[in-house]
């Protein structure tokens, strides 16, 4: 594979993570201003953090990935992939934006 054609995969991801962290905006937050809400509640509920909430809820699709890399003589569609890519990649951003928000990193 060539950069250019990965500089045009890793954008073609880029733009569909933005479009689905968009499409289900309302469906996680309901009208809630808070962008991490659903997070923060589920942290509430299991007695967790924001993180640990999250990174379980992300456990989900991290086996789904696994499952699909070491499934034998079985093949995915395109739009299956690219949905379990995708929805992984968003946790890790919304993962990102709890972290930069909480200050629960070591400054250097």
């Amino acid at each position: 594979m060539t950069q250019s054609e990965f500089r045009l995969i890793f954008a073609d991801q880029v733009n569909k993570c933005e479009e689905t962290l968009r499409m289900k905006k309302k469906e996680y937050t309901g009208d809630r201003e808070d962008r991490l809400s659903a997070f923060r509640i589920a942290a509430s509920l299991q007695d967790c953090t924001p993180q640990r909430a999250l990174v379980g809820m992300m456990a989900k699709h991290i086996v789904s990935l696994y499952d699909m890399c070491y499934a034998k003589n079985t093949s995915f569609t395109k739009e299956l992939w690219d949905e379990k890519i995708t929805d992984s990649l968003n946790y890790l951003f919304l993962l990102a934006a709890i972290i930069k928000e909480e200050g629960t990193y070591e400054q250097n």
